[in-house]
């Protein structure tokens, strides 16, 4: 009997550690502005993640480079080869953009499904991954929707802004309309599948046991990356179409 009511509670810990609080947020007055503090909590971490990694991997380069260096060197020209491949030749001043997109977002993720966000406890709302906030991800598509608009005006300067009457005038609120809706697009697809990831495995660990959800939880780490390339992948896609103009 003590075994089995070990057993429940040991379970009962692990779904409580899996659950999710939804439309809780733990807030941080700053001046007039209520902030979701959560998420910049978990955002700090992240980029100090990033920071760190980069200054061991550059602090002592090495000619032939060690299995840390030979890593972050396959990681730059990955993103080297995206933005090239979606860009074109003047790809070179928008790696650094692109790749922070894919490495905040990529480690943003994996943050939210190997780091035990939810035993630190908050007064209101839960530490989670920074993408599972509606905000980060508006917040990341308006970035690449300046970026979009910034690459398009420093290439053609005001007659960028010709695209939208071609390839007739008719097709201008049409053409305004999509600039708009492309970084809406962004934000919802990646916000919508991390918090679908989650409350799938939130589902599967109330219903059967936790070995069953284990798998989705590693398929969980497979498309939080695939979606950290889709999204860079798209926001290089804009801005070459912004440098290239109307097809």
């Amino acid at each position: 009997m003590n075994v089995l009511l070990c057993s429940i509670n040991t379970l009962k810990r692990l779904y409580d550690i899996s659950a999710v609080e939804v439309g809780q947020h733990f807030y941080w007055q700053i001046g007039d502005f209520q902030v979701h503090a959560q998420v910049l909590i978990t955002s700090w971490v992240v980029i100090a993640i990033l920071l760190v990694s980069a200054i061991l991997v550059v602090r002592n380069p090495q000619t032939i480079p060690t299995f840390g260096q030979n890593f972050f060197e396959y990681v730059l020209e990955f993103i080297r080869d995206v933005s090239k491949t979606q860009i074109g030749e003047e790809y070179g001043p928008w790696v650094p953009f692109i790749g922070t997109l894919f490495l905040f977002i990529f480690v943003s993720n994996w943050s939210g499904a190997l780091l035990p966000w939810k035993i630190i406890q908050l007064p209101h709302g839960e530490l989670a991954a920074p993408t599972n906030d509606i905000n980060t991800t508006v917040a990341l598509a308006l970035l690449t929707s300046a970026a979009y608009f910034y690459a398009g005006l420093s290439k053609k300067g005001l007659a960028y802004f010709g695209k939208y009457i071609q390839p007739t005038p008719i097709l201008l609120p049409i053409n305004i309309l999509e600039d708009f809706t492309k970084p809406l697009s962004l934000s919802f697809r990646l916000f919508g599948n991390i918090l679908a990831d989650e409350l799938v495995v939130v589902v599967l660990v109330s219903l059967v046991p936790l070995v069953v959800p284990i798998p989705v939880m590693f398929l969980g780490l497979f498309t939080s990356g695939i979606q950290a390339l889709i999204f860079a992948t798209l926001a290089a896609a804009y801005i070459g179409e912004s440098m290239e103009g109307h097809h």
